[in-house]
């Protein structure tokens, strides 16, 4: 759904006025020839929208038009280049700062009813009592049913010290309950946990970089070094999207001695160029580090990993990052709209560039996908180890990611996890520590019997889908009248049995349905501490730092890393 600015109307000889008044400002700062295509495009665009509103058949809605117009101009430029409405500031400022005033819980929608899919532990929500699962009726006396989830939330947004009335359904009981809430400044936590993983081994993990993330990273380091006694440290950035440049910095800064080139940013306007280096005292600069990235670590994240990486200071564990080296500037607008437009380009302190050289060959993510050997470039760390530019930040060590059946893809989209967690929480009043929680056998054979009388829970797995397929390739080519038994036969032997793919599955399930559960008990931190048991990247970096022979092995360029391999960037 598109937001549009509200703009008082004027008159088309006003409106004339000022777009001349625009074309003749833009002959101070570039070239005859230039504005002369400027000035002519827009006034085509000029004509054409005023030839639009007069003569269109049907009645327009002049500020939808212009708006989509916009959006799908900065839409063929790049993905990180948008315009905000006025409307849309406050979640700007949330991405920017993870503050908001409102009742401190995820809500998703669900048919009819948007629900709570996870109270904040400490916020509002959770303090007041609603729980995971609960539908959303009413707000202060209006019907939410039917409603969007940004309509919605809209509704539990406000000024912080303003209470609302929340009337929910929730499963089990017989009629709704109503909550009375005040909104609080909701600050979310950049870094949601921090933890000993071991006897000698610190974990920290971040989730954005929002402002002041730097000193919960600093406040995390010491005192797992100096209170509980680790000796290596893991610093967390998988599916961090990123945020803001200088936290990067900062967090970096805290890592590598002062002095130390970061990140430089490179552009059009010259005059905005700049070089970001450590401008304080360090807090640590020779303990064993691993940071753990994937193909969600983006923009700031790719700043970090990068530079820890060019400077031989950390090893980087996981898969090659998203590659987003594009930076934005916010330009004030009229009627308190902005524009977020790329200015920039990120270089990392080796001078490679992490943004994606080629633009056409993306996955289904957005992530970095084919890379041409033309378009990849070697570089070397700042102890003359290789790496490459091409897109993202490839790891020393490569750690493939996760792989999910067609089964658990549908458990998760259909939400039947999250219901079956819902039902379960009903029959359990506590569960084990978070740390020690497991699925046993008991609940994972309820969850199959939960599963198989859930109508309309459908999947289909990729065998079947190839399958269906040939059968209309070979259809059109006439092959199939000749092989229709064969068909027939591997159509069966393909056909799905829930059950059996519950079973066959189950370890992949089981974690996720530990996590949904434990999230219900022991809120963000349980969620992590049970993702934590199975986590390969993790047990691959406390493997890693055990051995420091491979690890400065690494650092020294002794032992061969992901990184400086070119066939890694063509993942």
């Amino acid at each position: 759904m598109k937001n549009f600015v509200r703009m008082p109307k004027v008159k088309w000889t006003a409106t004339i006025a000022v777009v001349f008044v625009m074309l003749f400002g833009l002959y101070s700062f570039n070239d005859d020839k230039r504005n002369f295509e400027i000035i002519k495009n827009l006034d085509i665009y000029y004509t054409l929208f005023r030839e639009l509103n007069s003569y269109y058949v049907d009645e327009t809605e002049p500020e939808e038009l212009v708006t989509t117009s916009i959006n799908e101009m900065l839409e063929s430029l790049d993905p990180y280049t948008t315009y905000i409405p006025e409307s849309d500031m406050e979640d700007f400022r949330f991405m920017t700062t993870g503050e908001y005033a409102g009742i401190g819980s995820l809500i998703s929608k669900r048919d009819e009813h948007v629900v709570i899919a996870e109270p904040y532990e400490g916020f509002p929500a959770a303090k007041a009592g609603l729980l995971a699962g609960d539908k959303i009726l009413e707000i202060d006396g209006k019907n939410m049913v039917g409603k969007s989830t940004p309509d919605v939330s809209d509704m539990l947004k406000g000024p912080a010290n303003t209470s609302l009335k929340i009337k929910v359904e929730r499963p089990g009981e017989k009629k709704p309950l109503t909550f009375e809430l005040t909104r609080e400044k909701i600050q979310i936590n950049a870094v949601p946990y921090y933890g000993m993983v071991d006897d000698e081994t610190g974990l920290i993990i971040l989730n954005n970089f929002t402002q002041d993330c730097a000193r919960e990273v600093e406040k995390a380091f010491l005192d797992l070094r100096d209170q509980q006694g680790a000796k290596n440290v893991i610093l967390d950035l998988r599916a961090n999207p990123g945020g803001l440049l200088d936290e990067a910095v900062k967090i970096v800064n805290l890592f590598v001695p002062r002095g130390m080139e970061v990140v430089s940013t490179k552009g059009k306007v010259k005059q905005w160029d700049k070089v970001y280096k450590a401008t304080r005292q360090p807090i640590d600069t020779v303990m064993p580090m691993a940071v753990l990235i994937s193909r969600g670590s983006a923009s700031a994240s790719e700043i970090v990993s990068g530079a820890l990486q060019d400077l031989d200071r950390a090893v980087i564990i996981g898969q090659r990052s998203f590659g987003k080296g594009l930076v934005q500037t916010t330009r004030n607008l009229s009627y308190n709209a902005k524009l977020k437009l790329t200015t920039a380009k990120y270089y990392i302190p080796s001078g490679r560039c992490i943004q994606a050289l080629d633009y056409s060959h993306r996955n289904d993510d957005g992530s970095v996908g084919l890379v041409p050997d033309s378009l990849i470039s070697e570089y070397e760390t700042l102890k003359g180890r290789k790496v490459y530019d091409g897109g993202g930040i490839s790891p020393d060590i490569l750690v493939d990611a996760p792989k999910y059946s067609s089964i658990t893809f549908a458990l998760v989209a259909q939400q039947t996890i999250f219901d079956y967690a819902t039902q379960f929480v009903l029959d359990n009043k506590s569960i084990a520590p978070a740390n020690e929680y497991k699925v046993d056998d008991a609940t994972y054979n309820q969850f199959i019997e939960y599963v198989k009388v859930q109508e309309d829970f459908k999947y289909t797995s990729r065998s079947q889908q190839k399958l269906k397929d040939l059968i209309e390739i070979a259809k059109k080519e006439d092959y199939y009248s000749k092989a229709e038994d064969d068909f027939k036969q591997l159509e069966e032997t393909l056909k799905l049995d829930i059950e059996k793919d519950l079973n066959l599955f189950r370890n992949e399930i089981e974690e996720l349905l530990a996590i949904e559960i434990t999230k219900r008990y022991y809120y963000q931190k349980g969620a992590i501490l049970v993702g934590l048991q199975e986590d390969k990247e993790l047990f691959k970096a406390k493997e890693l730092l055990r051995d420091k022979s491979q690890y400065n092995g690494l650092l020294n360029g002794q032992v061969l890393s992901h990184a400086g391999d070119k066939r890694s960037m063509k993942e």
